[in-house]
């Protein structure tokens, strides 16, 4: 069950970093010692060189060209993943109340709303921890408090498996999403959210990069001790070269933006997505051994969660796929389980393995 491109590659489900793009990986091999003729890899060159600047322009230009980014919203290149935003969020948009408030949908969302204590008076607006995270909880205006500077929630979990199908209304409160595993995989509109952030190594390009999107009037709201390098003003100011940025990985970020674009935009992505999540969900409810814990109208398009109801049974689905080439299918060491992330770089390919090997694998564990 190799793929097709090379056969010593395999199928990685993992929750990330994940696959990208072959013909991506193809293109960043072809430029890795010599990019377009300037006899330096981009690993090599200078970020302040006049190659890199038109890579970092054309990056942010096409990211807009995909997201449909409005003109009042800035884009920024930064470090330290979407953890590190989960301290620079608080530290910038607690700015007249000081009062945020959380939804709580797994782990990656305790931890943001944790970090968000730190700083200010948050609370958990809702959560879905009464039963382990396998819902997105019904959210209302009401649910917010008035005065609150921001309402944040994280779009997609890993861990579990929800995402939101239906972005909360928070009147004029702005939203703050953390899309790092979602990003780039369905339409989105851009003015529903005041801030958006993602980490790259999921549907963007390999780790190292986080996207910030931001509507102008948050920024510049840092306290005057707020560290230089979190403060958002800073780096926008600086065009995200303040410090010297995660050059290779923002490059291979702006192939994928190309990729994209190439192949019909974010609108056919998520019509590519969406069919391989639903065969996938498909083999799982019609089988006698699989079934996925997460109610039916909350479940990722991004991270497909499922369970036989037998950990070793589990252990030994995930040790035989990964015999096949199919790796990294093992849920979160929280959890356990399995967990199939097929994200952007997937391709039908892969999940079309995966089905093969579910339903061998059922015929041959049949429950007694």
């Amino acid at each position: 069950m190799r793929t097709t491109d090379n056969d010593n590659r395999v199928y990685n489900f993992s929750a990330g970093p994940s696959m990208l793009p072959v013909s991506v990986l193809k293109e960043v091999q072809k430029d890795l010692t010599n990019y377009k003729g300037s006899g330096q890899s981009v690993m090599e060159m200078s970020h302040r060189s006049g190659e890199f600047e038109e890579i970092l322009k054309d990056a942010e230009e096409n990211l807009r060209k995909l997201l449909l980014i409005p003109d009042n919203y800035k884009v920024l290149f930064l470090q330290g993943g979407a953890t590190l935003q989960f301290s620079m969020v608080p530290i910038n948009l607690l700015r007249n109340s000081k009062k945020a408030d959380y939804v709580v949908t797994g782990s990656w969302a305790e931890k943001a709303a944790k970090e968000g204590e730190k700083f200010g008076d948050i609370k958990i607006a809702a959560s879905s921890l009464d039963r382990t995270y396998t819902y997105i909880p019904k959210l209302k205006k009401s649910d917010f408090r008035k005065n609150a500077d921001y309402v944040h929630i994280t779009y997609n979990n890993t861990i579990y498996g929800t995402c939101y199908k239906k972005t909360p209304d928070t009147g004029n409160i702005p939203l703050v999403a953390d899309m790092s595993s979602s990003i780039l995989s369905e339409e989105i509109r851009i003015k529903d959210f005041g801030l958006i952030y993602a980490g790259a190594q999921k549907n963007v390009g390999p780790a190292g990069v986080t996207i910030v999107i931001i509507r102008e009037d948050l920024i510049g709201n840092a306290p005057s001790d707020c560290p230089v390098y979190l403060d958002y003003k800073i780096h926008e100011k600086n065009g995200s070269m303040y410090n010297t940025p995660p050059c290779f990985s923002i490059y291979v970020a702006g192939e994928v933006f190309k990729h994209i674009l190439n192949n019909g935009g974010i609108k056919a992505m998520e019509k590519r997505n969406r069919k391989k999540a639903e065969k996938l969900y498909r083999v799982i409810e019609g089988s006698k051994l699989y079934s996925c814990p997460i109610d039916k109208e909350d479940r990722s398009m991004m991270n497909v969660v499922f369970v036989t109801g037998d950990e070793d049974l589990d252990r030994k689905f995930v040790k035989e796929a990964k015999e096949k080439g199919l790796i990294n299918l093992g849920g979160h060491r929280s959890i356990g389980g399995m967990r199939a992330s097929i994200y952007n770089g997937m391709p039908d390919e892969g999940v079309d393995a995966l089905i093969d090997f579910m339903k061998s694998f059922e015929k041959k564990n049949k429950k007694q």
